[in-house]
């Protein structure tokens, strides 16, 4: 029987996403697609070996709600040689089914009805619909719209008795923005004495440059022990369709997000978890990540450097932001409509990261490309 009643939606606001619509956009009107975050080329061939071989080998049913053993021995592992930070496998970390799910777990398993939960924006679309999906309140401050830093004294205003989480990205998503030492200092202080926690969003923590080191909470014990740090595999070895990413927190958070986590999910693909866990092992990969999309983003900017866009900085992230203003008034999700269809290149208008579509002229694309990709783009881009 076909339902046919009135349908209370709980998300009156959300629509298709972006990133769906601009992909679609861009295979109809074969364009380059610059738009969502996934690189064009092949993953290294020794982890589709390990996958294979780990299928071959049985790994092929359940595992462990945790996660395997052996992958999250090699996360503790690696945490400690970069953030000089000790994490029990068994009790503190999770492999999760890619990022996204690992915060909406986290946001699930710590928002009350009525929790008021600070976002920074432009901000990844998913956090808030997963806020206000469990009840809570999305409040929002806006980054500095010329340098893209955290204005530290709004964030300080928004919080108060309702206040319980807030939401932080470095490096970021979509400006390419990261935070400094001096940053994270500045949170620790606003946070002290006060029972805020703390979702990072730290899934292109290998991807930082011009010799600058990634700030994870995990350096810093004081905004660790009220941490859930979110992780991704996918970004760091080209494989976002796989969907597995991890958490860390400490043990008494890590007990809530595993009662969440155990419902939505329970466990996540086998074989590919073994793969990562022995992958791990060659610290080289992730450790070189930065310098392999520093080329990358170099050689865009290179390209682009005749062209009427503006270029603006970034420092880690595969996500390069260009202002048209000098080009068109047009608002800019029609500009990318335009640019998409006729110019042949998509892009993601920056205002769709935005609650209230704060529009700065400004559109994102994505330079994890082949560079014969990015080539073919630019030629383009230096025509409009």
């Amino acid at each position: 029987m076909f339902f046919n009643g009135n349908l209370d939606t709980k998300l009156p606001r959300v629509k298709t996403t972006i990133f769906t619509i601009m992909s679609a956009l861009a295979k109809e009107h074969n364009a380059i697609n610059l738009a969502q975050g996934f690189p064009d080329f092949d993953v290294n061939p020794k982890l589709v070996e390990l996958v294979t071989k780990a299928m071959k080998n049985g790994f092929n049913q359940y595992a462990p709600m945790q996660g395997l053993m052996s992958l999250r021995e090699a996360i503790a592992e690696k945490t400690q040689k970069l953030y000089s930070a000790q994490y029990d496998p068994e009790k503190e970390i999770t492999i999760t089914a890619g990022a996204t799910q690992a915060l909406f777990t986290a946001i699930a398993a710590f928002v009350k009805e009525g929790d008021e939960v600070i976002i920074i924006e432009p901000a990844y679309d998913s956090y808030m619909p997963a806020i206000e999906l469990n009840g809570g309140i999305p409040k929002f401050v806006q980054l500095d719209d010329a340098t893209y830093q955290v204005k530290w004294e709004h964030v300080k205003k928004l919080i108060n008795q309702k206040t319980r989480a807030i939401i932080i990205n470095s490096p970021h998503n979509p400006t390419g923005s990261i935070l400094s030492a001096a940053d994270m200092q500045k949170l620790e202080k606003m946070l002290k004495g006060r029972d805020i926690l703390i979702i990072s969003d730290e899934v292109y923590e290998h991807i930082v440059f011009d010799g600058i080191e990634h700030q994870s909470m995990a350096r810093y014990p004081e905004l660790a022990k009220r941490s859930v740090i979110v992780s991704s595999f996918g970004k760091t070895y080209h494989t976002t369709g796989w969907k597995i990413g991890y958490v860390l927190a400490p043990e008494n958070l890590m007990a809530e997000f595993r009662k969440v986590h155990q419902y939505n999910v329970f466990s996540v693909n086998t074989p590919f978890q073994q793969a990562y866990a022995e992958i791990l092992k060659d610290a080289q990969l992730y450790l070189e990540l930065g310098q392999f999309y520093q080329q990358k983003r170099d050689y865009f900017r290179q390209l682009i450097k005749g062209s009427r866009f503006d270029i603006k900085p970034v420092h880690g992230s595969y996500f390069q932001v260009l202002g048209y203003s000098k080009i068109s008034d047009e608002k800019d999700v029609d500009f990318a409509r335009r640019m998409t269809i006729e110019m042949g290149v998509a892009p993601i208008p920056l205002s769709v990261f935005f609650n209230n579509h704060h529009d700065t002229q400004c559109l994102r694309f994505c330079f994890a490309k082949q560079n014969e990709t990015l080539e073919k783009a630019a030629e383009k881009l230096v025509k409009i």
